[in-house]
């Protein structure tokens, strides 16, 4: 009998190939595979008779063939298959690429039910590569069926067969970690009922009441685990800052700091000098000045004698931190260095040796600094940019350099404050609000793709004048398959080199380079290099280029509205009026209210919340890793009710018992969800 940590190439009917493809999703183990939830479901218990059917509109219909298939080969890896079926109503034209062994399956005079999206006109109804069994078969038809997310090969078919096969294999191995008094309670479902009908629901009724019971278990178990980790972090001493006027430093600043930067600052030097850890999240919209406060916190360190370290995610980013932060802190006495891969192996040397000696109070790098040789003399403050873009594991090695620094992280996703402290739970959180005076207003357009030509001689007129662009092109898959990430962009370029810009310097960039290869372009583009930059969403978290001034987003409607702000965030960085152009053909209402909000608000945080009411928190954070428990079930948007149930709930449990000594399988449940974090759970 397989387990729960069964590796799912094991489990019968899965084999290599499929555990191959499967893997490329995380689904490693049996449970990784029965918690792969689905993220929509097609009702399939739809019956229509063709008469009936609704353009656009996906539905069952009971036909019998009425025409011979006949089979054409188009051209080379393109087969048709094209046949009429009828019922008393109307008639249905079939077509199937591909699929040549549909012209034996299909017999003339046979009845079968068809499931497909309908389209033609209403005097010639079509559906192309419908779904179809014998009429009372049920496998297919008449029934909810789960919808999952995928990778490059992986098909649904594939996957709800792996499900399948994976409930069957663990029927008796799922132990239900809810305390009975808790799931009574709370009126949930025991947790065998709710993984069969979360995946192949029964009903409506019955997948209500799956999906609450497994959204409430994500909750819970979320809460006692945060809950958890900070009652952990309340019980180690931190290195105490001495309290110290931060006149000195503010004065040193050519500007003012904005109210909310202020606040955010006395947050941090309140826990500073609290003697317990500070970790806080300072949260800000791109350009919001967070980088002032880290410098802030960096001073504050210094004056009681303690070094800091800055990490960023790319050596790029790294550098820019150093030339905003070295002459401000040299100048106020805090020396400073810049340590990346890129550092040559002398000045290494010599960056090593004074920070073990004390002599350099902050350095400036990316994962160089995670390096075993790096030893600091006295870490004090650990800073993070870009928090998602490292898992916790990350940021707690960089920590172990230290004994219990502070930690300061730093988020230019704008994220709603319920979201943030789900999140970042185990951080807590400052929130910069407003943006520094002078701070340009970017101007956004929606428009439909009939507006090309005029964005692309915009977009010549205003590189002849000096500046430059960015394209962003969406991943759009095609059926079951995603797209390859390279090719798409590559071919994009070209296309743009050949048709639009065939006078200008045009470069793609994606995620599937080299980091080497992303920095070298990213630095051509910010050395003016490169007039049009082509990229899919790996320029979100980037450098600053004050002369790009215009963001061209391409299939808007594939994008998060968050997402689609952290873009523009890429223009209007310097001195120039810039542009953010959002090109979308969907028609549907949904998207003309989500590209109004962008063309209405540049508040990176109206945007975040009209963003989760939109379409919920989804992965707010595309595929990023931040170290806590994913939700699958739960939709902070829907289930705040369950939240608020969940998080009272876990209260009482630890108010009962603080270390769930009498839940052992409830603790190593946590323990195991939060392994990332392994070291701070022991």
């Amino acid at each position: 009998m397989a387990n729960m940590t069964t590796d799912v190439r094991f489990v019968r009917g899965i084999g290599e190939a499929r555990a191959k493809s499967l893997q490329k999703l995380g689904i490693l183990t049996l449970r990784d595979l029965i918690s792969w939830f689905p993220r929509a479901y097609e009702d399939r218990r739809v019956y229509r008779r063709i008469d009936e059917l609704e353009t656009g509109e996906s539905a069952c219909v009971r036909a019998v063939v009425a025409t011979e298939p006949r089979l054409s080969h188009v051209r080379k890896g393109l087969d048709l298959v094209k046949l009429r079926v009828v019922d008393e109503s109307a008639a249905l034209e079939l077509t199937y690429f591909n699929q040549s062994y549909v012209k034996d399956s299909l017999r003339v005079g046979e009845e079968f039910v068809f499931y497909g999206k309908a389209e033609g006109t209403p005097r010639r109804r079509q559906m192309v590569n419908p779904l179809f069994e014998k009429e009372g078969a049920d496998q297919i038809t008449g029934r909810i069926v789960p919808v999952y997310p995928l990778t490059a090969g992986v098909t649904q078919t594939v996957l709800r067969k792996a499900v399948r096969q994976g409930l069957d294999e663990c029927a008796d191995e799922l132990s239900d970690f809810l305390p009975e008094d808790v799931r009574r309670e709370h009126c949930l479902c025991h947790v065998r009922y709710a993984y069969e009908n979360v995946h192949f629901p029964a009903d409506d009724e019955a997948l209500a009441v799956a999906r609450r019971r497994l959204a409430f278990e994500e909750l819970f178990l979320l809460t006692l685990g945060l809950k958890l980790l900070r009652a952990r972090r309340a019980d180690v001493a931190g290195q105490q800052c001495e309290a110290v006027e931060l006149e000195p430093f503010y004065a040193a600043l050519p500007f003012t700091l904005t109210g909310a930067q202020k606040r955010a600052v006395e947050d941090a030097v309140r826990d500073m000098s609290s003697g317990r850890p500070m970790n806080r999240l300072v949260q800000g919209d791109v350009g919001s000045g967070k980088t002032m406060v880290a410098a802030a916190a960096i001073w504050f360190a210094a004056q009681s004698g303690l070094q800091s370290a800055l990490m960023a995610p790319t050596e790029i980013l790294a550098e820019q931190h150093y030339k905003t932060l070295a002459p401000l802190l040299e100048r106020l006495g805090v020396p400073c260095a810049l340590l990346t891969a890129a550092t040559s192996a002398k000045t290494r040397r010599s960056i090593l040796g004074q920070l073990q000696a004390g002599e350099l109070t902050l350095v400036i790098g990316t994962h160089a600094l995670l390096s075993p040789d790096v030893v600091y003399r006295r870490l004090g403050l650990v800073v993070t940019d870009e928090q998602h873009r490292f898992g916790v594991d990350q940021r707690a090695a960089l920590g172990a350099k230290g004994d219990h620094p502070h930690l300061l992280v730093m988020s230019a996703t704008p994220i709603p404050r319920t979201l943030a402290l789900m999140i970042y739970g185990d951080l807590d959180v400052s929130l910069i609000d407003e943006l520094p005076p002078g701070r340009q207003k970017i101007d956004t357009y929606a428009v439909n793709s009939g507006y090309h030509e005029r964005i692309y001689a915009f977009v010549r007129k205003l590189v002849a004048e000096g500046r430059q662009a960015y394209v962003i092109c969406p991943m759009v898959a095609e059926n079951d398959a995603l797209p390859d990430e390279r090719k798409a962009v590559t071919a994009y370029a070209e296309k743009l080199r050949a048709e639009a810009f065939p006078t200008l310097r045009v470069a793609p960039i994606h995620g599937k380079l080299k980091a080497k290869e992303k920095d070298a372009v990213m630095r051509e583009f910010a050395a003016g290099q490169i007039d049009v930059l082509v990229s899919t969403t790996v320029v979100e978290v980037g450098v600053d280029v004050p002369n790009a001034a215009v963001m061209l987003i391409e299939n808007a409607e594939c994008f998060g509205l968050s997402q689609l702000h952290q873009l523009r965030g890429r223009v209007g960085r310097g001195a120039h009026k810039s542009y953010c152009i959002l090109v979308s053909d969907n028609e549907g209402e949904e998207n003309k209210r989500r590209l109004a909000v962008m063309v209405k608000t540049n508040n990176g945080f109206e945007i975040a919340e009209e963003d989760l009411k939109l379409r919920g928190p989804g992965d707010f954070f595309g595929s990023r890793q931040h170290g806590l428990p994913t939700l699958r079930a739960a939709d902070l948007t829907g289930d705040m009710e369950l939240l608020y149930e969940a998080r009272a709930a876990a209260e009482r449990l630890l108010a009962e018992d603080p270390e769930l000594a009498a839940h052992d399988a409830l603790r190593r449940r946590i323990t195991e969800l939060f392994e990332l974090n392994a070291g701070a759970m022991n």
